[in-house]
């Protein structure tokens, strides 16, 4: 028998699986449905989404001072006078509608 330096052919199909099974891994981690670009995008979601909520918390509290402000409670005639005009398109005696 002669000794070469040469790797058996199990040797070698060993590390090419390893290396095969190291590149998905690799490819799973970056590409895959929870890999680093996934996240990167559900990151920008998560603060368009915030952004969008902030919004409507703002958008909330208005609708909230203008509902108190129409209350029986606290009762503030310019803004009934501002609604009952938009909602029923009625001017008063003294006033010049320009188009």
């Amino acid at each position: 028998m002669s000794n070469k330096s040469t790797l058996p052919w199990g040797m070698i199909a060993g590390i090419a699986f390893a290396m095969a099974l190291g590149m998905y891994f690799t490819f799973a981690a970056v590409q895959g449905d929870y890999g680093l670009f996934r996240r990167a995008e559900i990151l920008n979601e998560a603060a368009k989404l915030e952004t969008e909520l902030a919004g409507l918390h703002a958008e909330i509290a208005s609708l909230e001072n203008l509902t108190r402000r129409m209350s029986d409670d606290y009762l503030d005639i310019d803004l009934l006078d501002q609604q009952s005009r938009d909602i029923l398109g009625q001017i008063r005696a003294d006033e010049i509608i320009i188009r």
